[in-house]
């Protein structure tokens, strides 16, 4: 049986306007979502602002000496000084072997330095990791909160219709 449009609309309206005010679940809104979380901000730039120009060097030296190439042309510099001091002529030779004492000394000079710096670059790049990982925690929060509101919204619209349906099957039957 079907209803005139006023008669209709009136009992939706009173059974929504019910459902809505009667204060058995409370349903966050964007905003108060928006009150409950922190803004999300960029953690990448707030770190980099935040660095001073030595870490910013501790940075460069970690970030390049990490690499393939700098391996590469230490390599490269081994072979060739190595190789020089056994194979070039007896007057040429800088670094007499099998002591190689100059290369031994620059290459430990080489790793003394670097390594401190690298191990700054790494307590760095560590802090800037903390900070990324509370940024998606705080953006995993508050999307939890946004899918939990948007279930409980489907809930309350599910449980709604429902209740409307049974009203108007009643109303069908009393007709």
């Amino acid at each position: 049986m079907i209803f005139p449009k006023n008669n209709l609309s009136n009992v939706v309206f009173s059974q929504i306007k019910h459902l809505c005010y009667s204060g058995s679940m409370h349903i966050d809104t964007l905003e108060e979502i928006k009150e409950q979380f922190p803004e999300i901000k960029n953690v990448n730039i707030i770190h980099k602002k935040k660095l001073s120009n030595l870490e910013h060097l501790g940075l460069y030296v970690t970030n390049h000496v990490g690499t393939m190439g700098f391996f590469f042309i230490i390599l490269a510099w081994t072979v060739l000084w190595l190789g020089w001091n056994m194979l070039a002529p007896q007057k040429l030779r800088f670094d007499p072997y099998p002591a190689f004492v100059l290369w031994l000394f620059i290459s430990n000079l080489i790793q003394i330095h670097l390594m401190p710096l690298i191990m700054v670059g790494q307590n760095i790049q560590s802090q800037h990791a903390e900070l990324r990982t509370e940024n998606d925690y705080q953006t995993d929060k508050k999307a939890e909160k946004a899918i939990e509101t948007i279930l409980l919204h489907l809930e309350s619209q599910h449980q709604f219709l429902e209740q409307l349906l049974e009203r108007v099957e009643k109303l069908e039957k009393q007709k």
